[in-house]
C-alpha cells in the first residue's frame, strides 16, 4: 500500500471518523410500527413510534470496529420515527451515545436529529389514513376510552408496568413542546405538511463531543439553506472519514466542515484521558453535593438509574461520572442509553450504569424497578439523587465539597444545582465563518494545497465576492477571540473538576503499591491461581487509613474496578501496564518526588489540588492555537449531475466515492502510515533482539491478558439486540453469573472468617476483621436482594427479598387460620421463646416486631443479619423457596428462582457459612430488646444447697449490663429482658447470705440469648458462701461463646440445668495441692506471663473498633491475673504458715502488715491494698486479688510493687530460695515486661472495679 491512499480498514483508530450514519423513514418499507415502544393504539398516529432504520452508513466496515447496524440504529433513534407536522416546532435535536464492542474498546456515536418534510406520496396515505382510523375509533368509544383512561393506573404486575408508566401520556416532542390543542397531534393530508425525523451520526473513537457537534450541526444548517454550500456533501463527509487525522497526543487539531473551522484537542502522556463531556452541566443540574453522592454510588458500583427527558442530559451525567472515576474504570453494564425494547435489562441482578427517557407526566411514583435496595436513582430533570440507605460517605467529603464549590463559584456556576444551562451552540458563528478564506489562504502560503484545491479556493473566493465577502479577511483581523468562550470555559472547567477527583484518589491510595501481593513467579501460574489468590493486602492497608474513611474504604476495596485495578498492577510484572494506571502511578512517582512531608495518613490533612492552573492552561493553549491543520475538503470524482443541492432535503449520497478512502494527499497518508503498528519498533523500544516469533508471542500475550481482565459487562451487541433468543441468552448468563458471584462471596467469607476466631480473644496479628467482615456481609445482602429481584414481576416496597417474605408470611397465616383455635392466640413468654429457634415465621415477626421505623430494605437487612448468626440462613431460604406457586406468581419465567439446578446450589454455597460463628446481628443492630435466660449449675451431689441459697446475676457485655437480676427461690433459672448487651464478657455472680446452709459450690452459670439462639458459658469451679474456699459471696466470672451442639448446651431446653459429673479443670487446680504448685517450672511460668503481656500489647496495637476483649485478656484463661499467679505462687512454702489453702492474696496482706510495722505507710502497695479490703463487696481473696492486678496495671503501677514485694523481708520466710519472686533477675525481667504496658489506657469493666474509689 502506497503512502498516498488513506486505506479503508485496518487504520480506524488512526482516524478522527470510524463511520458517517444517516437514520430514518425507509420508503420502500413504507411505516412499521414500533411494537417494542409500548405505546397505546388510542395515541394519535403522530404520537406513536415507528420504526426507523439505517438507511446508509460509510464505510461498510472497519477491522477492528465491526458496523452493528442494529445498534446503532437503536441508539441514534431511541424513539423510533417521529412525525410532526408544520404546526409543531421542529427544532433539531443534539444528543450522544457509547458503544462497547466484545474486546471492551469504545465508540462515541454523536447524533444530529432533525425534522425533513415526507415527499413519498405512499407514507403521507398511510399516515392520513392511519389518523382518519385513530379518529373514528375515538368518536366511536369517546365515552369509555375517557373513563378508562382517568381510571387507569400503573400495573404493579409485571415489568410491562414500567413500559405503561413511561407511556401513559402523549410522547412528546424532541423540541420539547407539549401537545396542546388545535393542530398539534391532528393531520390532515390535504392542508398539513407532514415531517418525519432522520438522524445524521458520527461514530468516532474518541469522546470529541464538541467538534462532532460542530461538524454534524453544520452539515445540516447547508441542507437547510437556501444556499449551496461550496462544495458537495460528499466532499465534507469523506474529509471527515478519511482524511482528518486523529489528533497527535497533546496536540491540537484544526479540520474544516461546511461553514467554519473546528477545532479538536487530544491530551498529552501526562494529562488526564479525553473527556469533553461538560461536568459543569451536570454539576448545574444536580448540584454539587448529589455529584459527590453519585460518584460515591459509582464507586461502590451501585446500580445507578438515570432519569430525564433529554437524552443528552443522561450521556452527560454517565459520562462525567466515569470520567470522575480515573485511575479506576466502571467494569458493569453500561446503556446510559436504554430505549423501551431493552428495558427488560432493568432486571439485571448486576451492577449497571443506566439511563431511561422520562416520558411527559410521568412521575418516579409510577416507576416499578425490581431493584431498589442497592439502586442510585438518579432523576436529572428535578435535580434529586436517591441513594441506598447506609451509604458511607466519600472520605473528607465536605472538604471536597467546599473546594468544588469554590471552582464553580470561580466559573460562574451555582454549587446546589437545580439550573438548567444552556447548549453550546451548534451553529457556527460569524467569526468562525468569516475565518474560513484566510484559513485556506495560510495553508496555501504553507503549501498544503495542491491544484485542485487552489482551483476550489479560486472558486470559493469568486463565490464570497458575488455575497458581498470580499472584506471578509480584513473584518476578521478586527475580531479578536474572546479569552474565555464558552467552550474554552467548559473545558477548563472539565479538567478542573477531574483534578480535583484525581487528586483525592492520590491521596487515598498513594502507597497502594506497598500492599499488591506478588505471589506468582510467571504469567501463567497467576492466571491458573487468580481466583483463589490475595492480590492485595486489605488488612494492613485499611490499618493506615483514618477512621472516618473505613467505612468507604473497606467497601471499595471489595468492587470489581479495584480487583481490576490491582491485577492491572500485578500483570504489570509481565506486560506492559494500562495507560490509564500508567498514568496514575506516575503521577503517584511525581508527587512523592517534590512531597517530602512524610506524614501518618492516618492523621493526614486535607490538601488542595495544586495543579489547577497548570492543567486549565495546558488546555488554554491548545484551543487558541491550533497545533496542525487537516487537509481541507476537495472535489470529489463524482459523476455529472450528483451532489446536487435541495434546500430542506439531505441527499442521496454518492456511495462509489464514501466507500473507499481514496485520497491524493500525501500528508494524510503520511500520519495514517505513521501510526501503523510495527513489531520491529516495539522490539527497537524494548531494547531486545527478537525475532518475529517471540514478538507475535508476546503480542499475543498481552492480548490474553487484555481479553481475561476485560471488565465483566457484556458486550452492546447482545444487550441492544432485542430478540427473544438473545434476551432469554442474556438472562441465562445472569444467572450463571449470580451462582458464580455466590460461590466466591461465600468462600471468601469462609476464608476471611476462619483462622481469624481468636481475634475476640485477642490473638493473632493486627488487622481490620470485624469491619472487613461487615463489608462481605453487607455484600452478602447485596447479593440476595438482587439475585430475589432478578425476574421479579410483583413488589411490595424496595425490598425484593422481604417482599417475597411478605408474601410467604401472608400465604402462611392463610393456610393456617382454619387450624388455629380461640385459644391459641395467647402464649406464655417461655412458649414462644422456645419455638424461636429455627422458625422462619418466628424470625420475621420479632423483625417486625423490632424494626419499628425501619425500611423494608433494612428489615431484610436484619433478618439476613439474624439468620446469618443463628446458622439458618441456607434453611430459612430453602423453606422459603418451598412454595413453587407463590414463586411463579411473582416471578418471571427467566427469572434466577426459577432454575432449579442453580437454585439448589446457591442454597448449598450459602450452607458452608453454618461452618463459621458471626455476631453480625448483636452487633448491628445494637438498641433492640433481647430475652435472655440464665442457669446456674451446680456441682452433682451439692446441688441440694442451691435450695437454700438466694443468688443473683448481673450480666454485662460489650454495650452494657442488665442491673441485678435476683432468682426466684428454689430456682436455679431465670428470665428476663433487657437492652442488647452484645458479646457477653462478665458476670457477676453473689448471694446474699441468709438461709441454713447458705453456701453453694458453682461448677458455670449458662446465659442464653433466646433470640440469636447463643450460648455463653462462665466458668466458676468455685464456692460460693462464707467460710468455705475464700469465703466469696460475689464473684466475677469470665464469659466464653459456647459451640451450638457441645456437650454443655444438651440441657439447653430441658426443663432444668443438667448436673455436671465432675469438677471443671478450673475447680481442680484450686482443690490441687501445694507441691503440684512448686513443680511447675519456672521457664514455663515466665512464658506464660510474657504470652500474656504480648496479647495485651497486640490488642492495642489493632484499631479500636476491631479490638477483642480486654477482660478476657486480663483476667480470662492464660490471661495477666493467672499468670501473674502463677508467678507469685511458684516456690511458695507450706500453707501450715496460713491455716488453711494458700491463696496469693493472703500472702499480700501478710507482706502488707509487715511494711506497715516497718513504718513503709508512704508507698501504694499498702494504700491499694487496704482500699482493696475496705471495699464493701464480698469478692473473696480471688476476687480482691484479680482487682489488684487489674488496677495496678491500670494505674501503671504494677511494676513498682514487684520489686517491693520482693524485698519484703516476709518473702525470705514464705518463699523456697528457688523461688522466682527471690530471683532479683527474674523480677527485673517482669517489671520490664509490665513496663511496656505503661504506654497504653486501660479502661476497665464497671464490673471489675465496682465499688472501688480509687
Amino acid at each position: 500500500m502506497n503512502g498516498t491512499t488513506a486505506p479503508t480498514t485496518g487504520s480506524g483508530s488512526c482516524r478522527f471518523s470510524h463511520y458517517f450514519v444517516v437514520c430514518g423513514l425507509d420508503t420502500d418499507t413504507g411505516l412499521e410500527p414500533d411494537d417494542g415502544a409500548g405505546e397505546s393504539l388510542e395515541q394519535s398516529p403522530l404520537r406513536r413510534s415507528f420504526k426507523s432504520k439505517v438507511l446508509v452508513h460509510y464505510p461498510e466496515s472497519t477491522e477492528k470496529n465491526p458496523f452493528n447496524k442494529n445498534a446503532v440504529n437503536m441508539l441514534c433513534m431511541p424513539r423510533g420515527l417521529s412525525f410532526r407536522t408544520q404546526a409543531e416546532r421542529l427544532d433539531p435535536q443534539f444528543h450522544s451515545f457509547t458503544l462497547i464492542f466484545d474486546d471492551g474498546s469504545r465508540s462515541y456515536g454523536f447524533v444530529h436529529t432533525f425534522y425533513e418534510e415526507v415527499t413519498s406520496p405512499a407514507i403521507t396515505t398511510a399516515m392520513h389514513t392511519l389518523y382518519q382510523m385513530h379518529q373514528v375509533e375515538r368518536q366511536s368509544n369517546s365515552s369509555s376510552s375517557v373513563a378508562s383512561s382517568s381510571a387507569s393506573s400503573p400495573s404493579t404486575s409485571s415489568m410491562d408496568s414500567l413500559v405503561s408508566s413511561l407511556d401513559e401520556s402523549d410522547v412528546e416532542s424532541l423540541a420539547g413542546v407539549s401537545p396542546c390543542s388545535g393542530g398539534v397531534g391532528s393531520y390532515d393530508a390535504s392542508k398539513d405538511t407532514l415531517y418525519v425525523s432522520k438522524a445524521l451520526c458520527l461514530l468516532t473513537p474518541l469522546p470529541f463531543l464538541q467538534a462532532s457537534r460542530q461538524f454534524l450541526s453544520q452539515l445540516h444548517q447547508a441542507v437547510a439553506s437556501n444556499t449551496a454550500p461550496p462544495l458537495p456533501l460528499e466532499s465534507y463527509i469523506h474529509n471527515i472519514l478519511y482524511e482528518v487525522p486523529l489528533p497527535p497526543p497533546g496536540r491540537s487539531l484544526r479540520f474544516h466542515g461546511v461553514q467554519g473551522p473546528i477545532l479538536c484537542q487530544r491530551p498529552g502522556p501526562g494529562e488526564l484521558p479525553l473527556g469533553e463531556f461538560p461536568l459543569g452541566e451536570a454539576f448545574c443540574l444536580l448540584g454539587v453535593d448529589n455529584m459527590v453522592q453519585l460518584v460515591t454510588c459509582a464507586l461502590l458500583e451501585t446500580q445507578v438509574l438515570l432519569y430525564s427527558q433529554d437524552y443528552q442530559r443522561l450521556m452527560t451525567v454517565a459520562e462525567g461520572i466515569t470520567t470522575l472515576l480515573f485511575p479506576f474504570q466502571w467494569q458493569h453494564m453500561y446503556l446510559p442509553i436504554t430505549s423501551t425494547p431493552i428495558h427488560h435489562l432493568l432486571d439485571a441482578p448486576v451492577p449497571f450504569l443506566m439511563g431511561i427517557q422520562r416520558r411527559e407526566g410521568a412521575q418516579r411514583s409510577s416507576l416499578h424497578l425490581p431493584h431498589e435496595a442497592n439502586l442510585c436513582f438518579v432523576d436529572i430533570d428535578n435535580h434529586c439523587v436517591e441513594a441506598p440507605e447506609d451509604l458511607p460517605a466519600f472520605p473528607d467529603q465536605n472538604e471536597l465539597i467546599q473546594e468544588l464549590t469554590e471552582i464553580l463559584l470561580r466559573f460562574g456556576l451555582p454549587p446546589q444545582g437545580g439550573v438548567v444551562t444552556k447548549p453550546t451552540l451548534t451553529s457556527p458563528s460569524p467569526r468562525l465563518s468569516s475565518l474560513v478564506l484566510e484559513d485556506l489562504m495560510e495553508d496555501r502560503r504553507n503549501g498544503n494545497l495542491g491544484g485542485e484545491e487552489l482551483a476550489v479556493l479560486e472558486k470559493l473566493q469568486a463565490l464570497a465576492k458575488q455575497c458581498e465577502g470580499a472584506n471578509l479577511a480584513d473584518s476578521a483581523k478586527t475580531l479578536e477571540l474572546e479569552e474565555d468562550d464558552d467552550e474554552l470555559k467548559a473545558a477548563k472547567l472539565n479538567v478542573q473538576i477531574r483534578e480535583v477527583f484525581a487528586g483525592r484518589f492520590a491521596a487515598m491510595f498513594g502507597r497502594y503499591d506497598q500492599f499488591v501481593i506478588n505471589s506468582s513467579f510467571d504469567l501463567d501460574s497467576w492466571l491458573s491461581n487468580r481466583e483463589g489468590s490475595c492480590n492485595f493486602d486489605k488488612g494492613s492497608f485499611l490499618s493506615v487509613q483514618p477512621a472516618s474513611h473505613l467505612t468507604f474504604m473497606s467497601r471499595f476495596l471489595e468492587t470489581a474496578m479495584f480487583s481490576w485495578f490491582v491485577d492491572g498492577k500485578v500483570i504489570s510484572r509481565w506486560a506492559d501496564r494500562e495507560p490509564m494506571q500508567q498514568l496514575f502511578d506516575s503521577r503517584l512517582e511525581r508527587e512523592r518526588l517534590y512531597d517530602t512531608d512524610e506524614q501518618d495518613p492516618r492523621n493526614g490533612r486535607y490538601r488542595k489540588c495544586t495543579s489547577l492552573l497548570e492543567s486549565a492552561q495546558t488546555i488554554e493553549r491548545r484551543l487558541k492555537k491550533a497545533d496542525h491543520t487537516a487537509i481541507h475538503p476537495h472535489l470529489l470524482n463524482m459523476k455529472i449531475g450528483q451532489g446536487r443541492h435541495q434546500p430542506g432535503y439531505f441527499p442521496r449520497l454518492q456511495a462509489d466515492v464514501l466507500t473507499q478512502g481514496n485520497s491524493t494527499n500525501k500528508w494524510s497518508g503520511r500520519v495514517t502510515a505513521s501510526r501503523r503498528s510495527d513489531p520491529k519498533r516495539f522490539a527497537e523500544h524494548s531494547g531486545t533482539d527478537m525475532d518475529q516469533t517471540q514478538i507475535h508471542k508476546l503480542l499475543s500475550q498481552k492480548q490474553r491478558c487484555k481479553h481475561i481482565f476485560l471488565r465483566k459487562n457484556l458486550a452492546h451487541t447482545k444487550l441492544l439486540d432485542p430478540c427473544p433468543q438473545t434476551i432469554t441468552q442474556t438472562h441465562r448468563e445472569f444467572v450463571d453469573g449470580l451462582l458464580n458471584e455466590c460461590r466466591l462471596k461465600t468462600k471468601r467469607m469462609l476464608m476471611e472468617r476462619m483462622g481469624k476466631e481468636s481475634i475476640e480473644l485477642g490473638q493473632g496479628e493486627a488487622n481490620i476483621t470485624g469491619l472487613q467482615e461487615n463489608t462481605l456481609i453487607h455484600g452478602l445482602c447485596d447479593l440476595l436482594e438482587r439475585t430475589w429481584g432478578h425476574g421479579l414481576q410483583l413488589k411490595q416496597g424496595k425490598s425484593a427479598l422481604w417482599s417475597h417474605l411478605l408474601h410467604y408470611q401472608a400465604a402462611q397465616r392463610k393456610a393456617e387460620a382454619p387450624a388455629e383455635s380461640p385459644g391459641t392466640e395467647q402464649k406464655t413468654f417461655n412458649d414462644a421463646t422456645l419455638h424461636l429457634r429455627g422458625s422462619l415465621p418466628q424470625d420475621m415477626s420479632f423483625i417486625q416486631t423490632m424494626s419499628e421505623g425501619m425500611s423494608e430494605v433494612g428489615q431484610a437487612r436484619a433478618w439476613i443479619h439474624l439468620a446469618l448468626e443463628k446458622k439458618m440462613l441456607s434453611q430459612h431460604l430453602k423453606e422459603l423457596l418451598t412454595n413453587q406457586e407463590l414463586i411463579r406468581q411473582l416471578y418471571k419465567p427467566h427469572a434466577f428462582l426459577l432454575c432449579e439446578e442453580e437454585r439448589e446450589q446457591f442454597l448449598f454455597h450459602l450452607l458452608s457459612l453454618n461452618t463459621v460463628d458471626y455476631l453480625c446481628f448483636t452487633r448491628v443492630f445494637t438498641s433492640i430488646s433481647i430475652p435472655y435466660r440464665v442457669a446456674i449449675i451446680p456441682m452433682k451431689k451439692l446441688s441440694i444447697a442451691m435450695a437454700t441459697v438466694n443468688p443473683w446475676v448481673c450480666v454485662s457485655g460489650e454495650l452494657g449490663d442488665s442491673g441485678v437480676r435476683q432468682f426466684p427461690k428454689n430456682t436455679q433459672e431465670i428470665y428476663f429482658q433487657c437492652k442488647n448487651l452484645g458479646r457477653l464478657s462478665t458476670l457477676q455472680l453473689g448471694q446474699e447470705n441468709s438461709g441454713l446452709l447458705a453456701k453453694c459450690l458453682i461448677d458455670s452459670v449458662m446465659v442464653y440469648n433466646e433470640i440469636t439462639g447463643h450460648t455463653y458459658k462462665f466458668p466458676c469451679g468455685r464456692w460460693l458462701g462464707k467460710g468455705v474456699g475464700d469465703g466469696s459471696l460475689e464473684r466475677v466470672l469470665i464469659g466464653q461463646l459456647v459451640t451450638p451442639g457441645a456437650e454443655e448446651d444438651s440441657g439447653r431446653w430441658s426443663a432444668t440445668p443438667p448436673e455436671l459429673a465432675s469438677p471443671s479443670q478450673t475447680m481442680m487446680t484450686v482443690l490441687g495441692s501445694l507441691g503440684s504448685r512448686t513443680r511447675v517450672h519456672a521457664v514455663e511460668v515466665q512464658e506464660d506471663m510474657r504470652e500474656a503481656a504480648n496479647n495485651l500489647v497486640k490488642y492495642f496495637h489493632k484499631p479500636e473498633q476491631e479490638r477483642g476483649n480486654l477482660t478476657v485478656l486480663l483476667c480470662g484463661e492464660g490471661g495477666l491475673v493467672c499468670a501473674l499467679e502463677k508467678f507469685l505462687l511458684h516456690g511458695l512454702k507450706s500453707s501450715r504458715l496460713f491455716q488453711r489453702s494458700v491463696f496469693v492474696w493472703d500472702y499480700i496482706e501478710k507482706a502488707v502488715v509487715s511494711m506497715e510495722t516497718a513504718n513503709q505507710m508512704g508507698n501504694s502497695l499498702c494504700h491499694y491494698v487496704n482500699a482493696i479490703n475496705s471495699s464493701p463487696r464480698n469478692i473473696g481473696k480471688e476476687g480482691k486479688f484479680q482487682l489488684f492486678v487489674c488496677l495496678g496495671i491500670r494505674d501503671q503501677l504494677l511494676a513498682l510493687w514487684l520489686p517491693l514485694l520482693a524485698d519484703c523481708p516476709l518473702t525470705g520466710r514464705t518463699y523456697e530460695d528457688s523461688a522466682l519472686l527471690r530471683d532479683r533477675a527474674a523480677v527485673h525481667a517482669l517489671s520490664r515486661i509490665l513496663h511496656t504496658l505503661y504506654g497504653f489506657s486501660i479502661t476497665l469493666e464497671a464490673s471489675l472495679v465496682k465499688g472501688i474509689e480509687l
